[in-house]
């Protein structure tokens, strides 16, 4: 099967091998570098044992070599993880658990953290990042192993509201199809265009968005390490960069850099935001620089992106996420499967080719999510007369804090493993910055305080989950009649949090 991740980018090398595909900070790798680097890594894998279809994890923040060995990997026929690196050691044990990763390419900094999560279960092999970026130079190598177009390319995971992670498949023909859509209604994804990226890489924006949709196109991808609101403005007009998305936070902070009203922003076609509420201020801000901000809806199920504002409706429905795409529908149902009026409420359902063909060895989570075709996003909205999406609300009981998912469950088990709690619920705070935090609502016997419930949190779960409110309560919490705990009435009664108790982080 040729149409792989790996062929695209051997056809770039072979045709436009002077092009640049990767920019980090001062590096940057051509085509035919990019593709002679990966195949060497490929090979490496390959002769240590990695098979086709094995789960090989990456951890680690953005760097030149994340995407090249993320790269390596497809080409060796295995199945790529990408590995939060914040996550704590028995967070990254429950991801390579669910996996069953064989292997983890690491950088030396997360020695440390591989040794931790070692010794919570089985041993699996350790590869670091010194060794593969040794293959950096080398005779030409073409080595690729091409799996079938519906073979297992990419686990994605992501946080459920029951608490445990789900690894989200990514197929070849689902990761080509995305790109191929996206290329059809976006002007700012065309082959050969520029796009610059300011997210991590190991999430779906990054790395469908980012890294595959760059090198699919044959186009150059400007990585950042890390956020410098200054240096994004500046870098936005320096590469040409036709496209740019994130979270509003990122979006906020690159309009009040000093350098943002100077900047050229001339040649950004595609500049779209998701994952939290957005404000109307900061579409303007972007307006006035000529770029239209548009909203976006979508999910990792649904390979990021689903539906986006038509750059011709921004201005006059800027609150709307647009009417699905060229193949991808959307519909808005009640609970009894009918699609709602204009303006009613409902469950959000997409489908398309993006869509995933499900979750990792959990057929139970695969059935539950897709039904007759339809995949049930677990959120609400409306659509208007003409069929705009606009977002309401979430079914599921998730916290997005910057744009990542946050479970509830997952905290309140953390926390409920403290000595001293007999309750506890975590709900979403508003933040200025980050769109929601967790608030922890707890009941104590009154031997635990805030500072050890954040230490403790601190401790075993990454630190952007970790509650920035800690509520103490002497009362138990309320409950529904079934004896669950009531988690609308529990927001109902702390819907205020955020105004009226103490930040403490």
């Amino acid at each position: 099967m040729a149409a792989t991740i790996g062929s695209a980018l051997a056809w770039w090398a072979r045709s436009k091998g002077e092009r640049t595909a990767i920019v980090v900070e001062d590096e940057a790798l051509t085509y035919r570098d990019l593709h002679h680097w990966s195949s060497r890594i490929a090979r490496s894998l390959a002769e240590r044992g990695v098979r086709p279809g094995e789960r090989v994890g990456v951890l680690g923040p953005n760097s030149l070599e994340w995407p090249v060995i993320a790269l390596g990997v497809l080409k060796a026929g295995a199945v790529l993880v990408p590995l939060n690196p914040r996550l704590k050691p028995a967070e990254l044990r429950k991801v390579l658990d669910d996996a069953g990763a064989g292997t983890v390419v690491f950088p030396a900094p997360y020695a440390e953290v591989l040794d931790a999560t070692w010794e919570l279960g089985e041993r699996f092999a350790g590869i670091g990042f010194d060794e593969l970026a040794a293959l950096r130079s080398g005779a030409a190598d073409d080595f690729r192993i091409d799996p079938e177009p519906d073979d297992p390319a990419a686990l994605l995971f992501t946080s459920g509201s029951t608490g445990l992670s789900k690894g989200v498949v990514c197929t070849n023909r689902t990761l080509l199809s995305i790109v191929f859509e996206a290329s059809l209604v976006e002007e700012g994804l065309r082959p050969g265009s520029t796009t610059l990226l300011v997210l991590p890489l190991v999430f779906t924006p990054g790395l469908v968005w980012g890294l595959l949709m760059t090198i699919v196109l044959g186009g150059t991808i400007v990585i950042e390490k890390e956020l410098v609101p200054s240096r994004a403005a500046r870098l936005l007009g320096e590469h040409d960069v036709q496209a740019i998305f994130g979270v509003p936070l990122i979006f906020e902070a690159i309009s009040r850099a000093p350098e943002f009203d100077s900047a050229d922003l001339g040649s950004l076609r595609t500049a779209i935001v998701g994952g939290a509420a957005v404000p109307v201020s900061l579409l303007e801000r972007w307006a006035k620089k000529g770029v239209a901000l548009r909203q976006i809806y979508g999910m990792t199920e649904a390979g990021g992106v689903a539906t986006a504002t038509l750059l011709e409706e921004a201005a006059d429905h800027p609150d709307t996420c647009g009417d699905g795409s060229i193949f991808t529908e959307l519909k808005v149902v009640r609970a009894d499967g009918t699609e709602t009026a204009p303006g009613e409420e409902g469950e959000i359902l997409l489908r398309g080719p993006g869509v995933t063909p499900g979750y990792w060895n959990d057929p139970d989570s695969t059935a539950a999510a897709l039904r007759d075709g339809w995949l049930r996003s677990g959120d609400l909205g409306t659509r208007d007369e003409e069929g705009r999406l606009k977002f309401v609300d979430r079914l599921k009981d998730l916290i997005i804090t910057g744009g990542i998912n946050i479970s509830p469950v997952e905290l309140e088990r953390v926390i409920g493993t403290l000595d001293g709690v007999e309750e506890v619920a975590v709900i979403a705070a508003g933040d200025d910055r980050f769109g929601e935090t967790p608030a922890a609502i707890v009941k104590t016997n009154g031997s635990v305080d805030a500072a050890r419930i954040i230490a403790h949190c601190t401790e075993l779960v990454a630190d952007y989950k970790v509650p920035r409110y800690v509520v103490l309560r002497d009362e138990p919490l309320p409950r529904l009649p079934s004896g669950k705990l009531s988690k609308t009435a529990i927001r109902a009664e702390y819907r205020d949090v955020a105004a009226n108790y103490e930040k403490l982080r």
